[in-house]
């Protein structure tokens, strides 16, 4: 769910920067802060690929370049043009005046379902975790396509409709106590009740699909309300951090695998290893993005 809860957040504040740039400001924001990091992500990866990463015996490739986790800056950088490209062809300023009101339950609840059934559609044919490149560089999941596209718009109507700051925070903790139930659910039949009743293919994509749009849902709401109310932190170690998330999301996966190899002959149980690698690469990662942030002014 997280990364449909970042396409949310992602579509909020790109209906904001719009509004507050204007059209051809906003493109070639957008250009420069996503699309410069991929290129420089795709250049050092096409030697990586040929000399690192390519299979013995001759079996390396530069085509297709593997952007790895940074596809959500290719598939934000899509989302925010195709946005841009929409209100430039509308022509006028979308209304300010709208009063907040947040969506209903039931509306909720209908949405989950109707994303339940087109993602369920989908992976008919593309599976979850089936990657495929466009162009040879665009990296989809089309499996998760659905869910990360509806969460994207998502975003750019609750900006228009105030809905972050209309929902109460009842509200926000019954939907909190929905994910928590829907999470335990899925937990408990993992864990005692599919011995019990088992559940083959295709029944169990059925309803995976269905618990999963339910649980996305009702997670983004009752977190964004949680942050809200109980982590709205403005100190200097809070603004700092905040400054360097965007440099830590680019830099995080080589300094966590470098902390991975480093540990590799150590003698530790898996999660013991797990905690380490989390509880030092975490202040690591933001270290380097300061690092790199510091000399650039950004």
């Amino acid at each position: 769910f997280f990364m449909s809860l970042f396409f949310l957040i992602s579509g909020f504040l790109v209906a904001r920067s719009y509004d507050a740039k204007g059209g051809w400001p906003f493109v070639k924001g957008r250009l420069l802060r996503l699309g410069l990091p991929l290129l420089a992500w795709a250049l050092l990866m096409i030697p990586l690929q040929i000399f690192v990463f390519g299979a013995p015996g001759g079996g390396a490739k530069a085509w297709p370049i593997d952007v790895g986790h940074l596809w959500f800056l290719e598939h934000l950088l899509l989302f925010s043009l195709a946005y841009a490209l929409w209100r430039g062809l509308r022509g006028r300023r979308p209304r300010t005046d709208i009063a907040p009101r947040p969506p209903r339950a039931w509306s909720v609840l209908l949405f989950a379902v109707a994303l339940a059934l087109v993602s369920g559609l989908v992976r008919i044919a593309y599976p979850i975790d089936r990657w495929v490149y466009l162009l040879g560089f665009f990296r989809v999941a089309f499996a998760d396509v659905p869910r990360d596209l509806s969460f994207f718009v998502l975003g750019l109507v609750a900006y228009r409709r105030r809905w972050l700051s209309a929902m109460t925070a009842r509200a926000g903790r019954v939907w909190l106590a929905a994910a928590a139930i829907l999470a335990a659910l899925i937990a408990a039949y993992d864990l005692v009740l599919y011995d019990l009743f088992p559940i083959g293919e295709p029944a169990w994509g059925t309803v995976y699909v269905f618990w999963e749009s339910l649980f996305c849902c009702a997670a983004c709401a009752g977190l964004l309300v949680l942050f809200r109310e109980k982590a709205a932190m403005h100190g200097r170690l809070a603004a700092a951090l905040a400054k360097s998330q965007y440099a830590a999301y680019i830099f995080h996966v080589p300094v966590i695998l470098a902390f991975q190899y480093a540990i590799l002959s150590v003698s530790l149980p898996p999660f013991a290893k797990f905690a380490l690698v989390t509880a030092v690469s975490i202040p690591a990662t933001f270290a380097l993005a300061w690092l790199v942030r510091r000399p650039l002014h950004l």
